[in-house]
Order: structure tokens, then sequence, then C-alpha cells
């Protein structure tokens, strides 16, 4: 593995650095199952699962969330 030095990746543009950011988490989400999750993380996943599976609408749309986040709530 190359190494790079965080010297070296502070003088990028900040575009270049948004750009390395989103090409190294997309590196990342190939692989879901090399992220550990603590016993909790995996019990509160599961917990909201099953909530969403006893009731898939009780949730709220991508929009509505949005919503909420420009409002400040």
């Amino acid at each position: 593995m190359a190494s790079v030095s965080m010297a070296s990746i502070l003088e990028l543009e900040v575009e270049e650095r948004l750009r390395l950011v989103h090409e190294i988490w997309d590196s990342i989400a190939e692989h879901p199952d090399a992220i550990p999750l603590t016993d909790g993380e995996r019990a509160e996943l599961e917990r909201r699962l099953e909530t969403y599976q006893r009731d898939p609408h009780s949730g709220s749309s991508w929009d509505e969330v949005k919503a909420r986040i420009k409002r400040g709530r």
C-alpha cells in the first residue's frame, strides 16, 4: 500500500480532498461486512429492523427527514 502523509493531503485543493474522501468512502462501502459493529450497534439495528417489519409505514420519508433537518429539528 502506498503511504500518503496528512500534510500532502492538506496541500490539495478542497475540491480534490472532497473527491478523495468520496472515493475512500465508496471503497469502504463496497465491503460493509468488514466494518465491525459493537453488540449495542447490532442490537439497535435489529430493533430498528423489527420495528420496520411490524409497520413499514411508521417511519418518515426521506423528504420529511430532509425538511426537518432544514428546519433545524
